[in-house]
């Protein structure tokens, strides 16, 4: 089973990304969550997940300041965020999947899926997962016209 913490700096953004998983995604047995990053570094190294849904933009942290606080972590990381423009960045930080708020429920599932394949280590399985990632960067980026 999986164990997941979610880091979003809106509790409301907490509140319902764990509802949605506990309504959709028996795989995740147990979820933990913060609104504060500060907080989050102590709370994500004791309850030890192997995921974490992560919003990019707050207040005083970024995602990826947490991350690069947090220093070495072998759990996979989930972006969640309104923002499309931090996608690069995220794969940069090897993000495993990059959400758009709203989320989609078919769109966690995937993720979740792409988690439990990842960690079966299987190499044709994460190029699998690459793809999935960058069709999902490629349908949150603008239309451009000729």
């Amino acid at each position: 089973m999986i164990r997941a913490y979610i880091l979003d700096d809106e509790e409301r953004a907490c509140n319902i990304l764990r509802v949605l998983i506990e309504k959709h995604v028996p795989e995740i047995s147990a979820v933990a969550w913060s609104t504060s990053p500060e907080k989050a570094i102590e709370q994500v190294r004791d309850f030890r997940p192997s995921l974490l849904f992560l919003d990019i933009k707050m207040p005083h942290w970024s995602g990826f300041d947490f991350l690069n606080q947090l220093g070495k972590w072998d759990f996979d990381v989930i972006f969640t965020t309104a923002f499309d423009q931090y996608a690069i960045r995220a794969i940069r930080f090897s993000a495993l999947d990059y959400l758009l708020k709203p989320i989609d429920v078919a769109e966690l599932k995937q993720a979740v899926q792409s988690h439990l394949l990842r960690r079966e280590n299987n190499p044709l399985q994460q190029r699998m997962i690459i793809g999935h990632l960058m069709d999902n960067l490629r349908q949150g980026q603008p239309a451009t016209s000729n």
